[in-house]
Formats: structure tokens, C-alpha cells, sequence
């Protein structure tokens, strides 16, 4: 049911407490991972026949030279060229984003400052389970390559015929992969995170992902680092009536379309009459997308709600307790009200910024927090696949004017020893 409520309702609430990892996906998680870091490969193997349906040995986890060249012919030019536009904008947006090295004067001619350092090796998730996500090749793999990472894995599922998708391949060679598995889910996880003979250990894993891998990705935190929470699509939309609901409509539909029925759809608006043009526009257009079973699941499960607000400064709110992956502001002065956003991943503002722009081309990743998760979190950027390094270079004259502080410290702590670091320089 695709349910119309008033902002002060408990169902407004109630839509917004979606658990980022639902129980049976965290004990699945565990029980995957625990025989992966035990078993190696030959636990993954046994995971990508159950869960993917293909019996793979080991020997052909591994994408070889010769199918990601073959892929590349198997892309007609007209994909092909959409998936290097879409490369060239987000290696763009990629490249200007990255934060520079700076350095500041010490009080007595020393210097201070931070500066950047690629990862290693890392890991990237490519969703393909009930679509092939070459988008997210794009989105993932490019700020890896542009952060400097020489070693970039990337794992996909490739289903029962054990075959990748050619663009999603195509896509993966064009923006940097140095080695792709046919590897998905919990199995993937585990694998990039334990390393087995076939796959080294990465140092980080970036990437979104169903629920299963979101859980699996949460349990590896530790033995590698984690981009963030990143599961079940989402999508939050304000409008006020001056953007053709035919749009609106589109919009809360194209997350809505993932698959997993768990996606969830907001629409805050500021009437009853233009909540009920709203809802009869989502219906109208459901039974006219090829996924129209997948969206009837989300919408089954009361993932679409419209909620009606006395205002667009209190439908803001509403939106930023829900705190979506995705906010769409289709209002008169958009940009005006985004400088009230304080909670969603990514920003998508005016009519003519529908979020399949961000998905696709736009230029920053669509790899995005989710389930409440902008709260605290934000959208994959370049910069987390490089170290930060703080760095401190002072003088004699430096230590001397601090010394006190220090010794001062230390006594308070009860470590006389980083007190005499100081002291015994001027003895």
C-alpha cells in the first residue's frame, strides 16, 4: 500500500527505523565468513555454488586478460560510448575533489600540516544480482585510480552460467580494475577481507551491496577498513506542486526498482490534494516499468510513503530525520533550501536533476549511505582510498616554548618518559 499521512503521524517514524542489518543477514554473515577465513578458497567455492548456483574451481575465480578484451568487443558503440562519458565526468569530479597537502608556521619557524598517500591494494564490490551495476564499476573503480591505488580488485557475481556481464567488465578494465573475481556476496567479502591463494588480502573494501553484504562488510571491519554502510536503495523527494507530478512520480520509482524490496521511496509534499495526484501518478507508472514485480514487493511492504507538510521548511525536516541516501529537492528556490540539508548522501537539486543523473554520469560516486546511515556517514570520495599523514616539524625554538606544557602533561598522566623526551634536549 502506498500510504499518505500528515508529517506529525507515528508513521512517518516509523518508515524512517529501518534497520540497516536485519538479523538473518548478520547470522548468515557470520557463518560465511567464519569458514572463509578457515576454509580459503575452498569455502568460497562452496559458497558460489549455493548461493550463485556456479561451480567454479578456484583456477577460474579470476577474470582472465583474455575475456575482460573479449568483453570490450561484445559492447555495441553506443553503450560504449555512454559508459566513457560517464568515466571521463566522474574521473573529472574525482581528480578536482581531492584534498591537497597544506602546512602552517609553527609560532618559532616550524611547520605543521597534513599530506595524502595512496592504499595499496583495494576492494571493490560490484553488485550483479538482479542487474549487472556497471554504473557502479564507474562510480568505484575511477576514485580508486584517481586516489593513486596501483592493485584494484574488483568483485562481482556472475550467477549460475558463471559469466560477467561484458560492459559491466568493460567499464571495469576502462576505469583501472587490476584484477576482477567472479565473486559475490558474503563470499566476495571475506575473500578480499582474509585473502585466500587465489586473492591476496585488500586493505579496504568500498562498494554497496544487498543487505547480506552490507552485514558482511560491517563483521570484516578490523581486519580491513570499510568505506561505509551502503544497502537497500533509498530515495526522499520535496515538492511543492510546481514540478509535473509525472516526474515526481519517476523518480520515487527509480529507486524503488533495485530489487531487494526493501527499497524505500519518501515523497514530502505540501498538500492532500497534490499527495493523492502523487500517489495516482506512481501507481499509473508501475505497471508500465519492466520490473513492475520487483516494485509491487517494495510497495507491498509499504516502502513508498507521502507524507503532507504545513510547509517546505517543515517538509525539510521530515526529510532530514529520515536522513535519505538520496534527496531530490523539486521546489520553486531549491538551492535556497539546500543549505538546510544537514542529513542525505547525495543532493539532487531543481527539475532538471533527477537522480538517475547521480546514479549514472553526474560525476560524484553514487556509492551512498543508507538506512539512516547519512546521519553519520557520507558518499564515497576519492580521498578514502588514500592515508592521511599529519606531519610536525618543529624547531628548537618550537620545543622550548612548549617544553613546559609538556613536562606539564606528562606529570598529570603519570609518564615521566614523554616528559624527559623533552626535557633531555635542553640538559
Amino acid at each position: 500500500m502506498i500510504h499518505i499521512v500528515d508529517s506529525a503521524s507515528p508513521a512517518v517514524e516509523r518508515f524512517g527505523a529501518r534497520p540497516a542489518f536485519p538479523e538473518e543477514a548478520e547470522k548468515a554473515a557470520a557463518e560465511v565468513l567464519a569458514a572463509i577465513r578457515k576454509g580459503g578458497d575452498a569455502a568460497v567455492a562452496k559458497y558460489v555454488a549455493k548461493f550463485e548456483g556456479a561451480k567454479l574451481p578456484a583456477k577460474r575465480f579470476r577474470v582472465g586478460d583474455g575475456e575482460m578484451a573479449a568483453a570490450a568487443a561484445k559492447v555495441p558503440p553506443a553503450i560504449r560510448r555512454a559508459v566513457e562519458d560517464a568515466h571521463r565526468r566522474v574521473r573529472k569530479f574525482s581528480a578536482a575533489s581531492l584534498r591537497k597537502p597544506w602546512s602552517m608556521k609553527t609560532p618559532r619557524g616550524g611547520s605543521a600540516g597534513e599530506f595524502f598517500s595512496p592504499m595499496d591494494r583495494v576492494g571493490v564490490y560490484v553488485p550483479g544480482g538482479t542487474a549487472p551495476l556497471a554504473s557502479t564499476s564507474i562510480m568505484t573503480v575511477t576514485l580508486a585510480k584517481a586516489a593513486g591505488v596501483k592493485e584494484i580488485v574488483a568483485c562481482t557475481p556472475a550467477g549460475k552460467t558463471g559469466e560477467v556481464n561484458p560492459v559491466l567488465l568493460y567499464a571495469l578494465g576502462l576505469a583501472g580494475a587490476t584484477e576482477v573475481y567472479r565473486v559475490g556476496g558474503i563470499q566476495a567479502i571475506g575473500m578480499m577481507a582474509f585473502g585466500t591463494k587465489t586473492c591476496r588480502k585488500v586493505q579496504k573494501i568500498a562498494g554497496p551491496g544487498n543487505a547480506f553484504v552490507t552485514a558482511a562488510k560491517r563483521q570484516v571491519y578490523g581486519y580491513v577498513a570499510i568505506d561505509q554502510v551502503a544497502g537497500p536503495s533509498e530515495i526522499a523527494v520535496l515538492t511543492d506542486g510546481s514540478v509535473d507530478v509525472r516526474w515526481i512520480a519517476a523518480d520515487l520509482l527509480s529507486q524503488a526498482e533495485h530489487g531487494s524490496g526493501w527499497e524505500k521511496s519518501l515523497c514530502v509534499c505540501t498538500s492532500r490534494r497534490l499527495a493523492a495526484e502523487i500517489k495516482a501518478e506512481v501507481l499509473r507508472q508501475t505497471e508500465t516499468l519492466s520490473r513492475k514485480a520487483l516494485v509491487q514487493r517494495v510497495i507491498d511492504r509499504n516502502g513508498i510513503l507521502i507524507v503532507v507538510a504545513k510547509n517546505l521548511d517543515e517538509g525539510l525536516e521530515v526529510v532530514n530525520r529520515f536522513a535519505p541516501e538520496h534527496f531530490e529537492i523539486m521546489t520553486k528556490n531549491a538551492a535556497r533550501l539546500m543549505k538546510g540539508v544537514r542529513s542525505a548522501g547525495a543532493v539532487f537539486v531543481g527539475p532538471w536533476t533527477p537522480e538517475s543523473v547521480g546514479d549514472f554520469v553526474a560525476g560524484p560516486s553514487h556509492v551512498l549511505p543508507t538506512g539512516g546511515a547519512a546521519n553519520m556517514f557520507s558518499g564515497l570520495t576519492p580521498d578514502d582510498f588514500r592515508r592521511r599523514h599529519s606531519f610536525v616539524a618543529f624547531t628548537e625554538g618550537d620545543l622550548r616554548e612548549t617544553r613546559g606544557a609538556i613536562e606539564a602533561f606528562a606529570s598529570v598522566e603519570g609518564l615521566d618518559g614523554h616528559g624527559r623526551a623533552a626535557t633531555i634536549r635542553f640538559l
